[in-house]
C-alpha cells in the first residue's frame, strides 16, 4: 500500500468508513501524502496532459474569449484577470500574449491574479510568467482576489473538487463509502441512506437498482462564490472541464496514473483522482447567485467558434511539413471528437454579471 493508503486504513479503523468526498479530498490534498503535495502531475513525465500543454492555441483562444467578454461589457479600464488552478502557468502566458496584441488597453490596465495553494506550483508559474511576474499576485483562495471587474478562467478545476456518490438499493438510495474488506484493504461499501430524492433528475421509482447518482455540493459552492463576485463586481468567468451538459446517472469516479486509468482505490496519493463535472449543476448554482449563464457548449464548438482553425493556419504558414502536421494534430486533439480527443468530452460554461452577448456562446455578427 502507498503511505497515504496506510494512513487512510488507520483512519477507517479508528472512525469508520469514509464518504467518497472525504476519500477524494485526502487523495488530492492530504498535507503529508496528497497527490498535489507530492507529485508533478503535468506533462509527459507526469500523469496527464492538460489542454494548455497540448498547444499554445488553447491559451490563445482563451485570450480571445476574454477580450470578447471585456469588449461586450464596455471595455472597462480597471480589470482583474484571474485564473484558478493555473497549473504551470502555460494557459495564462499564452492568453496574455494574445490579449496584449488584440487589446493593448486591457493588457495595460489589468492586474493578474493566480489562485494557487501549492508553493511548488507557484514557483513553476513564476518561471513560466517571468515577463509578467511583477504584475501578478498569488492567492490561496478566490475570496482573496480584490474587488473589481473580473475576467476569470478555470481549466480543469472542478473535476478536482470532491463528489459524493449514492447507490440505488431495494431500500432506496444509500451513500457509497470507502471501508475495509476482510483482508484489511480499501474497498467500496454502502453507508447510511440520508438522501433527498428530490435531487434526482427523474422519479426515484424509475431508477434501477445498482445505479449510481453523483452530487458535488462543494463544486456548486465554488461556482456560487465565483458567480456572486461576478454579479457584484461585473465581468465573466469561464469554466472548462470534462463532463456532461445534463444531469444524469453513472459512476464517473476515476484515477489516472502515468497517463493510464487506474482503479480509484489502488494508489491513493500517487494517482490523480477525479470525476466528470455536471455542468447543469454548475449552471444552476450560478443562476442561484444571480448570474447570467451563457449557452453551455462543447470545447470543440468553443474553440472553432473563436477561430482556432484560422489561427492554426496562420501559425503553420511558411513552416515545414512536420511542424504543420503537428499543429493540425494539436487542433484535432483539442477540438476533435473521438478517442483521445477533447472536443466533445470537454465542455465550456461561461457566466457573466449582466445578460450580455459574447461570442461564441451567443454568436455576435461582425
Amino acid at each position: 500500500m502507498t503511505p497515504l493508503a496506510h494512513k487512510i486504513v488507520r483512519l477507517i479503523e479508528q472512525t469508520g468508513p469514509l464518504r467518497i468526498s472525504d476519500y477524494f479530498a485526502l487523495c488530492l490534498a492530504d498535507p503529508e501524502y496528497g497527490y498535489y503535495q507530492s507529485r508533478e502531475p503535468f506533462g509527459r513525465s507526469g500523469d496527464f496532459i492538460t489542454a494548455p500543454e497540448v498547444s499554445q492555441l488553447f491559451g490563445e483562444m482563451i485570450g480571445v474569449s476574454l477580450v470578447h467578454a471585456w469588449q461586450a461589457q464596455g471595455a472597462p479600464s480597471d480589470v482583474r484577470i484571474v485564473e484558478i488552478g493555473p497549473g504551470r502557468g502555460t494557459l495564462m502566458s499564452d492568453a496574455l500574449r494574445v490579449i496584449a496584441r488584440l487589446a493593448p488597453d486591457l493588457y495595460a490596465g489589468a492586474s493578474i491574479h493566480m489562485v494557487e495553494t501549492s508553493e511548488r506550483l507557484r514557483n513553476v508559474q513564476r518561471q513560466t510568467l517571468v515577463r509578467a511576474k511583477e504584475r501578478i499576485s498569488w492567492h490561496k483562495s478566490f475570496e482573496e482576489v480584490p474587488d473589481g471587474f473580473t475576467l476569470m478562467v478555470a481549466n480543469e478545476l472542478f473535476d478536482a473538487v470532491p463528489i459524493r456518490q449514492f447507490v440505488k438499493t431495494r431500500e432506496g438510495f444509500r451513500e457509497r463509502v470507502v471501508g475495509l474488506d476482510s483482508a484489511g484493504s480499501l474497498a467500496f461499501g454502502l453507508g447510511p441512506g440520508d438522501f433527498d430524492p428530490s435531487l434526482l433528475p427523474v422519479d426515484e421509482a424509475r431508477v434501477p437498482e445498482g445505479e449510481i447518482f453523483e452530487l458535488s455540493p462543494a463544486r456548486s459552492a465554488v461556482m456560487q462564490t465565483v458567480a456572486a463576485k461576478i454579479v457584484r463586481d461585473g465581468g465573466t468567468a469561464l469554466a472548462i472541464d470534462y463532463g456532461h451538459l445534463i444531469t444524469g446517472f453513472g459512476d464517473t469516479l476515476q484515477a489516472v496514473y502515468r497517463h493510464e486509468y487506474d482503479p480509484p482505490l489502488a494508489r491513493p496519493g500517487e494517482a490523480d483522482i477525479t470525476s466528470h463535472v455536471d455542468f447543469q449543476a454548475l449552471a444552476e448554482a450560478a443562476l442561484a447567485a444571480g448570474a447570467h449563464v451563457h449557452r453551455p457548449m462543447t470545447q470543440g464548438e468553443f474553440l472553432v467558434g473563436l477561430g482556432i482553425v484560422e489561427r492554426a493556419g496562420a501559425l503553420g504558414s511558411g513552416r515545414d511539413s512536420l511542424t504543420q502536421a503537428a499543429i493540425r494534430d494539436a487542433v484535432n486533439r483539442l477540438a476533435g471528437e473521438g478517442e483521445g480527443r477533447m472536443g466533445a468530452l470537454f465542455k465550456v460554461l461561461a457566466v457573466s454579471g449582466d445578460p450580455v452577448r459574447i461570442s461564441p456562446f451567443e454568436h455576435v455578427a461582425a
